[in-house]
C-alpha cells in the first residue's frame, strides 16, 4: 500500500513544535503505524530576520516579551508540558537563539533521499536539552554524523547555500495555504494546528490511514 503523507511544519526554536513531534510519534506507536507513513518535514522559520550567527538568547527574549521574568515564567510552562511525554528542557544551558535556516536546509536536502526523524530529533534536543547552538554549522554536522549520515556530504552541503531558495520557497508555500503558526500536522487531509493531545493525533491517523488504501 501506498505511505500516507503527514506533513509537519516546524521550527527549531519552537519548543511547541519538538512536544508536539513527540506526541506524534507517541500516537504513531500507539497505532503501529510508523511504517505504513511517511513522514514529511516542512521549514518554517519563525524568525527568518535572524542574524546568521543568533542573538544573547536574555537579550532578546527579554526585549521580545518585555522582561527575563516573564520569559522564564513561559520556560517553566513549557518545561512541564515537556516532562508530561519525556522531553527535558533545560534552558538554564541556552545561550542563544540561533539562526534556522542551516537546519532546515540541512532537513531538505536529506529528506530528498533519507528518512531523517532521528536527525530532527537530534537537532531539538541538542538544543532544549543540551543548548548547543544548531546555528553552528560544526554542530550540525555532529548532530547529523551522529544520525548515520556521511560527514564528508554534510560539510560539503553545508559549506555553501544550496537549499536556501528552495527553504524559502517551501515557506512561502505554506504561508499561502493559510498555516500562520507552528506546529502545524497536515494527516491526509487534517490540519491539526498546535501541540494537541497524543489522543488526538491517534485518532486522526486511525482515520486517515483507514481510508488509506491505495495500491502502489
Amino acid at each position: 500500500m501506498k505511505k500516507l503523507d503527514v506533513e509537519v511544519m516546524y521550527d527549531f526554536i519552537c519548543p511547541w513544535c519538538w512536544i508536539g513531534g513527540e506526541k506524534l510519534r507517541l500516537a504513531m506507536s500507539e497505532t503501529g503505524s510508523e511504517t505504513d507513513i511517511k513522514l514529511v518535514f516542512i521549514p518554517y522559520e519563525l524568525n527568518p530576520g535572524m542574524p546568521a550567527k543568533g542573538l544573547n538568547r536574555k537579550e532578546y527574549r527579554s526585549a521580545k516579551f518585555g522582561s527575563w521574568a516573564r520569559s522564564q515564567a513561559m520556560d517553566s510552562q513549557v518545561a512541564e508540558a515537556g516532562r508530561d511525554v519525556g522531553l527535558d528542557f533545560h534552558y538554564e544551558c541556552v545561550e542563544r537563539t540561533p539562526n534556522t535556516l542551516a537546519a532546515h536546509r540541512l532537513v531538505w536536502m536529506l529528506q530528498q533521499s533519507y528518512p531523517v526523524s532521528t536527525l530532527v530529533e537530534n537537532i531539538f534536543r541538542a538544543y532544549f536539552s543540551v543548548g548547543q547552538d544548531v546555528g553552528d554549522v560544526a554542530v550540525l554536522t555532529e548532530l547529523a554524523v551522529t544520525a548515520g549520515f556521511d560527514r564528508a556530504e554534510i560539510d560539503t552541503f553545508l559549506s555553501g547555500s544550496d537549499g536556501t531558495d528552495e527553504v524559502r520557497t517551501i515557506e512561502a508555500g505554506a504561508i499561502d495555504r493559510g498555516v500562520n503558526s507552528v506546529p502545524t500536522v497536515k494527516i491526509g487531509n487534517d490540519i491539526v494546528s498546535g501541540a494537541q493531545s497524543v489522543a488526538l493525533f491517534r485518532q486522526l491517523l486511525e482515520k486517515n490511514l483507514k481510508s488509506h488504501s491505495v495500491p502502489l
